[in-house]
């Protein structure tokens, strides 16, 4: 592809022109009408010498995998193989909304020199992405004219959801050290549901830890040491559909339960638990439950495209789905964000999933309804949006009340709230062996 554009100079030729034609009547005779000719001419010219095409070459170093949200740095070279010497400017055509700085770029380059740059970028949104191809912009000789000339090839980029801030939670809990962020570790020495190891004796440790014939065998105390019970399966229902579009801030609720599923689906399989996947309400896919770092980067690669619907969310038909996929006794870990009218549809959902696995049933609060309350009531305004939302709250509030008979585990949360409290509740079920 090319194509030819106004240079910076050429307004000022045409000027020169205007004022050639303006002043022509006023002059004595002569062959005045050469000096337009001979202007005209030295655009044509510069136009046929501007037209021969640069010998020139492109590399693009571009990384496959970005970070929702995250700068990264995309590499330019630009190569002169022959020809005359060139005034350019390189303008890279980037994913479509994405941030950018640091072009355009100006240069000027001889034969077999070349021009290195560095740009930034900084994707906003999930999922496929692709670049164009380069175009430089060539000035001609006497830069009346602006040549586009586009190099290169397209290439396809993919971006990942980012969760390195939430994730240092979960692994500052996997590795049980002091407590951090919120995450709460209450570890009891001896206790799980797996035995590991006998040992000798510690004070704190329980009588009911102590094995009676070792401590015989040995003729000193020797106590019994378990851990937590590996080879289980926690299975995420993922909400698609429409109310996990809500916004608290400039990220989604989908985005935030994306966020959140994904710290304790790292966190499950480095405790040597299977993580699985299954939504509903909008794109439908199922990753069936697998094991250690390749079933997490499995559920990474199967939803970092993944976006909600508008179909309002069907409990039922979701949790009948699920039955169909998911046989062993699992950890169904259902994230939507439950409203007034789910009282009619979600017990049942959650009596079906409850028969055969432990459910963990958690809804997504918004921020804004909280920030409401707190503000003053100074006119009639906002006096019915505050009474407004407090019904909404009490309806909700109802409703999640009528839950807790059908589900053990009941959270209703706000988006900034989720990773711990998912890391919490399943670290306390793990150690107290309810799964």
């Amino acid at each position: 592809m090319l194509g030819y554009v106004p240079g910076r100079r050429l307004p000022l030729l045409l000027l020169a022109l205007a004022l050639a034609a303006c002043v022509q009547p006023w002059l004595p005779p002569g062959p005045w009408w050469l000096v337009p000719l001979a202007l005209v001419l030295l655009a044509l010219g510069d136009a046929l010498l501007g037209w021969r095409l640069p010998a020139l070459a492109m590399e693009r170093r571009v990384a496959k995998v970005w970070a929702r949200g995250r700068w990264g740095e995309v590499a330019l070279t630009v190569h002169h193989t022959g020809g005359r010497p060139l005034r350019l400017a390189l303008f890279d055509h980037y994913p479509q909304g994405w941030e950018m700085s640091g072009l355009p770029h100006a240069s000027r380059l001889s034969a077999g020199q070349f021009v290195q740059l560095t740009y930034r970028l900084c994707p906003p949104l999930r999922g496929d992405h692709r670049f164009g191809r380069l175009e430089l912009r060539v000035e001609s000789p006497l830069r009346l004219w602006t040549r586009r000339v586009w190099l290169g090839e397209g290439e396809a980029v993919r971006v990942f959801p980012d969760f390195t801030t939430v994730l240092k939670r979960s692994l500052a809990a996997a590795d049980r050290h002091v407590p951090q962020a919120g995450v709460l570790r209450r570890r009891r020495r001896g206790e799980g549901t797996d035995f590991h190891q006998l040992r000798e004796y510690r004070r704190g440790d329980s009588l009911r830890a102590i094995d009676w014939k070792a401590t015989a065998r040995h003729q000193r105390p020797i106590s019994r040491e378990y851990q937590e019970e590996r080879d289980q399966q926690i299975v995420f229902m993922l909400d698609c559909g429409r109310r996990m579009h809500a916004l608290d801030g400039e990220t989604s609720h989908f985005d935030h339960a994306l966020n959140a599923m994904l710290v304790l689906a790292w966190l499950a399989q480095k405790q040597g638990d299977a993580v699985g996947l299954f939504t509903f309400a909008g794109p439908q896919r199922w990753l069936a439950p697998t094991k250690g770092r390749a079933a997490f980067d499995r559920l990474l690669a199967g939803l970092y495209d993944l976006e909600p619907g508008e179909i309002h969310p069907d409990y039922v038909q979701a949790a009948q789905a699920l039955g169909e996929h998911v046989h062993k006794r699992s950890l169904v870990v259902l994230l939507t964000n439950i409203r007034d009218e789910d009282g009619d549809t979600l017990p049942d959902a959650l009596r079906l999933l409850t028969r055969h696995h432990r459910v963990m049933c958690v809804s997504l609060r918004e921020v804004a309804l909280d920030q409401v309350l707190t503000r003053p009531v100074a006119d009639l305004d906002s006096a019915l949006l505050h009474c407004g939302t407090l019904d909404y709250l009490e309806a909700r509030r109802l409703a999640m009340q009528r839950l807790h008979g059908h589900a053990r585990e009941l959270m209703d949360v706000t988006p900034q709230q989720l990773p711990v409290a998912l890391v919490n509740r399943y670290l306390d079920l793990k150690e107290s062996g309810a799964l």
